[in-house]
């Protein structure tokens, strides 16, 4: 990718590019397997719309899971929706504390039980 500048600094990717490019992409897939993709949209457009949250949290929280599963694909689409929805870069930045923290956790506990899991198979009875 061609580095993108913003507000005179060097961007790692360009997201508006990504989007654009994986949107392609997306509409393959939804040519191939029309039914699956719908029931996703529908899914999608059901979580998201305003309910006891916003839809400006709830992107903000697909946010936060995007960075937490490592998925840039999510990343450049739920940065997208939660700009389209009104977020501050403050809330963002809020967000991404709460994705460090999740990101990190999980791991603690995956190791956690692997570790029981290799000391369970290790045991000689």
């Amino acid at each position: 990718m061609m580095e993108v500048l913003i507000r005179g600094k060097a961007m790692h990717k360009d997201w508006n590019a990504m989007a654009s490019e994986l949107s392609s992409a997306i509409k393959e897939v939804r040519l191939g397997s029309p039914e699956v993709t719908k029931a996703f949209s529908a899914m999608a457009k059901a979580a998201t719309e305003d309910g006891v949250l916003n839809t400006k949290t709830k992107e903000l929280i697909a946010l936060a899971i995007s960075v937490a599963i490592r998925c840039d694909g999510c990343v450049a689409f739920h940065s997208q929706a939660a700009v389209k929805h009104g977020a501050t870069r403050e809330e963002v930045m809020e967000v991404m504390g709460m994705a460090l923290y999740m990101g990190a956790g999980p791991s603690l506990m995956y190791a956690a039980q692997a570790v029981e899991a290799f000391d369970q198979f290790s045991c000689k009875d």
